[in-house]
């Protein structure tokens, strides 16, 4: 039998009743073969990241991470979170273009790798107080596999007007 490995999943969306496609990406998540859902934290809205002053304005986006138990290998896990975005109608027309669901592996145990098709950390993990946040409400003194602190990334992060929703959690 695989051994389980702990990954940190980010969720974002912003079209389509965003919040209803980050709640059943979490459900899903959960009931995804040979992984569990441990943990989620809350609802964030964050203002869009753009490639440029020219990129078309865009909704905010909300956002959240998962800690996920999985006997999936990295890649085999991102073909599931893929599976999940393309049943949410998922188009990827252009990098940071609007998008039903959008969920990336942030961390997957104390992994460092990079193929064409993923890159662990993800790549932009340090630049985004959208992803930082809700991973220090997971686990407040959480490491990237270089050793540094999510906490200490939070600092240097970019800001996109993030706030933190009310919201009732999955079981409620």
């Amino acid at each position: 039998m695989a051994s389980m490995h702990i990954a940190y999943i980010g969720l974002g969306s912003n079209l389509q009743n965003p919040i209803q496609q980050v709640t059943q990406a979490l459900l899903e998540l959960d009931q995804m073969d040979n992984s569990y859902l441990l943990a989620y934290s809350s609802l964030y809205q964050s203002s869009a990241m753009t490639l440029d002053d020219n990129s078309e304005p865009q909704e905010d986006y909300i956002n959240a991470a998962a800690k996920v138990a999985t006997r999936l290998e990295p890649l085999q896990l991102l073909d599931k979170l893929q599976a999940i975005e393309n049943s949410h109608e998922r188009v990827r027309e252009k990098r940071w273009g609007a998008r039903t669901l959008d969920l990336d592996i942030l961390l997957y145990d104390h992994t460092i790798m990079e193929t064409e098709r993923l890159t662990i950390p993800h790549y932009g993990i340090g630049q985004r107080d959208f992803v930082l946040k809700p991973l220090l409400e997971l686990k407040p003194n959480l490491k990237m596999p270089d050793g540094s602190m999510i906490a200490s990334l939070l600092e240097g992060s970019g800001q996109y007007n993030l706030k933190k929703l009310e919201w009732r959690s999955l079981g409620e």
